[in-house]
């Protein structure tokens, strides 16, 4: 059974997302914590209950891997393989050097968005000039010899995939990955979804851009990298197969593979999708924790040694949130020394 230190932690975890909402520095917001038998799960503010539905941002980056590596247990693809293999046009300089294990541990040499992002959203461009723009700009580094976040790898992994099975990817992951695991409320894109029935985020700017966070274009664009729509209790469900691994969506292997540190030797720790960095999550976390956090005002983990779940969706941006909220509760919940 949970301690009863740890239930007096979250409660204040959770007192710290209601004030938070309260006081309308948050919009919306929902919280759901795991530790074996014992579950809390809350919506808080604006939000429709604990079920309220988020634009997850980058806790999508971890799904897009996981739908590439089941196309790696199909023998269809290889991590070994180079990127060009699938995306001829993918040549120039050192890129003939890019696999797709570099793409999914961000050591590509690919920048993190490409140089023309912004004007790409502007003219509301289909995903198809976001991979032809990253097929075009320079990498940064020689691949495989740093760590250096990259959304553009991710794409280029959902590119892959689309092209290996001929499907849209957005099908492809909620065929092969969230009909699996039970994630029913979770799609990449709006999934049949009206806007008004999600979270609002609260966008930098006027927030009233047709190509920002809240527009039409932007959420059902499906970002493989940023653009999928889920709750606290479908992101649950995704962390808890990673954390309890056993075969089905995946196999037992492989989804330890992707929470197992994959850039032995660089400047930073990296597993397959997952960010695995001590420190990275609450600061009572052990060093085996995983997870990501989302530029939406998001952040998933889980801890192994503790056998632990945190996941928290909120409307304002994690620039603004992370060291105020996303941290502070993700520290009470990991049961950090005061």
């Amino acid at each position: 059974m949970m301690a009863a230190l740890d239930k007096k932690q979250w409660e204040k975890a959770s007192a710290l997302v209601d004030k938070a909402t309260q006081s309308g520095d948050v919009s919306a917001a929902a919280l759901l914590i795991r530790h074996r038998g014992e579950r809390l799960a809350r919506g808080y503010g604006k939000a429709r209950g604990a079920g309220e539905v988020f634009l997850l941002a980058s806790i999508t980056k971890p799904m897009t891997a996981a739908g590439l590596m089941k196309l790696v247990e199909q023998n269809r693809v290889s991590l070994s393989d180079p990127v060009v293999k699938y995306i001829p046009e993918f040549t120039g300089g050192s890129r003939a050097k890019v696999t797709l294990k570099h793409i999914l541990t961000h050591t590509s040499g690919l920048p993190d968005m490409v140089p023309e992002n912004t004007e790409l959203r502007k003219r509301h461009a289909p995903l198809s000039e976001f991979v032809a723009a990253s097929c075009r700009v320079p990498l940064l580094f020689e691949p495989g010899t740093q760590v250096r976040y990259q959304s553009m790898g991710i794409l280029l992994a959902s590119e892959i995939a689309e092209r290996v099975t001929r499907t849209k990817f957005r099908d492809f992951l909620k065929a092969e990955l969230f009909t699996p695991l039970g994630m029913k409320d979770t799609s990449l894109g709006l999934g049949g979804r009206n806007i008004p029935d999600t979270a609002r985020c609260q966008t930098p700017g006027s927030g009233d851009e047709d190509w920002n966070w809240n527009s039409p274009y932007w959420r059902d664009f499906g970002a493989p990298w940023g653009g999928a729509h889920s709750t606290v209790d479908d992101v649950a469900r995704f962390l808890e197969f990673f954390l309890h691994p056993r075969d089905g969506a995946l196999r037992t292997a492989t989804a330890k593979a992707m929470v197992t540190n994959q850039n032995a030797g660089l400047n930073k720790p990296w597993g397959i999708g997952f960010m695995l960095e001590p420190g990275t999550f609450g600061k009572g976390c052990s060093p085996k924790a995983f997870g990501h956090y989302g530029s939406t005002g998001t952040v998933a983990w889980a801890d192994p040694e503790k056998d632990l779940i945190c996941v928290l969706l909120t409307t304002k941006p994690a620039d603004q949130s992370r060291a105020g909220l996303l941290g502070p509760v993700s520290d009470l919940v990991s049961g950090a020394p005061k």
